[in-house]
């Protein structure tokens, strides 16, 4: 069993950084995503980490501002975001799959955080 517990989140004014954080406890050799989830809208894949840590993948919304790390010895998983804007407000999850999964279907993601909200605004 896996669970995953994140933090970091809070109010960032538009141009700001933030860096998430994502604890898994248990057995924790799975690839790692973030998702996010605006009000009224889907839930998005934002990032993703394979097991080894070698790979990682970004939706092309965030390509150059967000980047996803993990330190395997800590069992914890980052999401540094730098120049926020408004747009990137949203409720912030981690999972866990044993696939990488590049196309971040959610059904794909066994495990799931209970999120972390991020609020961009002036």
């Amino acid at each position: 069993q896996l669970q995953l517990v994140e933090s970091g989140g809070g109010l960032v004014q538009p141009g700001g950084s933030l860096r998430l954080s994502c604890v898994a406890s248990g057995f924790t050799d799975y690839t790692i995503a973030w998702f996010r989830q605006a009000p009224g809208k889907e839930r998005d894949g934002v990032s993703c980490i394979s097991r080894s840590g070698m790979l990682s993948h970004y939706a092309d919304s965030v390509k150059g501002r967000f980047t996803i790390s993990r330190d395997r010895w800590n069992n914890m998983i980052y999401l540094q975001m730098n120049n926020l804007t408004p747009e990137d407000t949203a409720v912030y999850y981690c999972a866990a799959s044993q696939t990488y999964d590049t196309l971040f279907s959610p059904e794909t993601y066994e495990y799931w955080g209970q999120g972390t909200q991020v609020t961009v605004s002036s």
